[in-house]
């Protein structure tokens, strides 16, 4: 329950909110993506943790590139 209303969130701001911002994620996937696959595979504590975490590390001195959900 929980976990699909976070992922329901994420989704809502990715089809609402997102289209009006630059593109700026340094990551693939996007943090909005690697959160919702987070969540679905460690439950909604550790999903938030691990998407607040790559949130933190989403800045210009990171380099970025692939970062799965692992």
């Amino acid at each position: 329950m929980a976990s699909t209303l976070a992922c329901a969130l994420i989704r809502l701001y990715q089809v609402l909110i997102s289209p009006l911002l630059p593109p700026s994620c340094r990551f693939y996937p996007s943090c909005s993506t690697y959160a919702m696959q987070a969540i679905a595979h460690y439950g909604v504590c550790r999903g938030l943790c691990l998407a607040g975490w790559r949130l933190l590390r989403c800045h210009p001195f990171h380099p970025g590139g692939w970062d799965p959900v692992e």
